[in-house]
């Protein structure tokens, strides 16, 4: 039997179940923190939309980490680990990957050596869905006071230029499944206005269907190439004058925005499928 992994808040908000519940009728939906569920009773795990997982990161590790032990989890265990914290990105920029650039800061002596006083992005690393993401134009006081406010609850504080093309382009997101590429779609800037939550999970996302570049793909193809075998993966890119930039790599949760391609389920149902032989 195979499981699809969510949690409780998300049901009702992740339309990938949908039509991956269609393509595969005999998998089962079920909750990541439901203490009833024998997970040794799956073949195959497939995480899909565990969206509540950063505010519980140490309990979702410990969970990832016995399901791996008991069934065959995807993403595997080892590729949940380093992408639960987006530090990731300093190792795919030190592999010359073009990322947003981004400052790391761990501790108050580090935020103070920063210049917060342009349009930036002040954000946790280990993050989902916009939550704990803050834009300030030209107020440090606020940047650093959302950073202080990060480090304090423990967590460790990103610092991004606000990249303004995505404004007018959009956000652009890749989807591979088993290590191939199956569609792109654009999101619309999140961060040009106050932003909208869905309940207490994640932003509102406004999204269309895209036909990737050349360059966004080669970037995509790239980033992927450099990762461990995978049953999904999305490659999230800004636009730049110079080209498109990494933001996010997503292993861990990611919608797969299905419904901007017709075939997109389906393949991503063969490769979930594949994974039990």
């Amino acid at each position: 039997m195979l499981a699809l992994v969510s949690c409780r808040a998300a049901l009702e908000l992740d339309t990938d179940l949908p039509l991956l519940r269609h393509e595969l009728p005999d998998a089962r939906v079920v909750s990541w923190d439901d203490p009833t569920v024998d997970w040794s009773s799956f073949a195959v795990t497939i995480i899909r939309s565990t969206w509540d997982y950063h505010t519980r990161l140490d309990d979702f590790l410990q969970w990832a980490k016995h399901v791996g032990q008991v069934s065959t989890l995807w993403n595997p265990i080892d590729v949940i680990e380093w992408n639960t914290d987006k530090r990731y990105l300093a190792e795919l920029a030190a592999l010359g990957v073009p990322i947003v650039p981004t400052v790391f800061c761990d501790d108050a002596a580090a935020l103070a050596g920063l210049a917060l006083d342009g349009d930036v992005v002040v954000k946790p690393s280990v993050g989902a869905g916009s939550n704990g993401v803050v834009r300030t134009r030209g107020d440090a006081a606020a940047a650093s006071s959302h950073a202080r406010s990060l480090l304090d609850a423990g967590l460790t504080v990103m610092v991004q230029p606000y990249l303004a093309d995505v404004d007018e382009q959009g956000e652009t997101g890749l989807v591979y499944v088993g290590g191939r590429f199956s569609h792109a779609f654009r999101k619309g800037a999140i961060l040009d206005a106050p932003v909208e939550f869905e309940g207490d999970l994640m932003a509102v996302e406004r999204s269309r269907p895209h036909l990737a570049t050349a360059a966004e793909r080669t970037l995509g193809d790239r980033v992927v190439d450099a990762l461990p075998e995978t049953a999904y993966a999305r490659i999230d890119l800004l636009p730049t004058a110079d080209g498109p930039m990494l933001l996010e790599v997503e292993l861990t949760e990611p919608s797969l925005f299905l419904q901007h391609d017709p075939g997109a389920a389906a393949r991503a149902a063969a490769v979930f499928r594949s994974l039990t032989a």
